[in-house]
């Protein structure tokens, strides 16, 4: 047996067991389908939402915090050249087009960032973790 989802011309839906689908179009052909809500005889067979798998949501393993701090760190480090004391030599070198423009991390004073400023080049400081967990700029 199998069972099919039916509607009616006004849009009642039922269900209805039929040997194979043969069947089910040899009944319909006999008149012998008819809605059990309002008589009609004019009945088709729908879609069913039996079939249709639905998306489950597994038990995640608990997931442990993110801290973005530590997700930011390591994209910096992974796509910036660190040039060390240099940041604010090189810095200026790219922004007057003397070196090819590149992403790049250092550190620099409080002077040399005072002169970036002044000159127009961007930056930012991110804050990274030293040795002893602690965080500095």
């Amino acid at each position: 047996m199998i069972a099919y989802d039916l509607q009616c011309e006004a849009g009642h839906t039922f269900e209805g067991w039929f040997e194979n689908a043969a069947g089910f179009e040899d009944q319909k052909q006999r008149g012998l389908l008819t809605c059990p809500l309002c008589g009609s005889a004019e009945v088709n067979r729908v879609m069913s939402t039996f079939g249709i798998a639905r998306h489950r949501h597994r038990e995640s393993p608990e997931k442990t915090p993110v801290n973005p701090l530590e997700i930011i760190t390591r994209y910096v480090e992974e796509n910036f050249e660190n040039v060390g004391v240099d940041f604010a030599k090189e810095a200026l070198k790219i922004h007057y087009g003397v070196t090819e423009q590149r992403n790049i991390r250092g550190v620099s004073s409080e002077q040399e960032e005072k002169v970036l400023r002044e000159e127009g080049v961007p930056f930012f400081k991110v804050p990274v973790k030293t040795s002893s967990g602690s965080e500095e700029e």
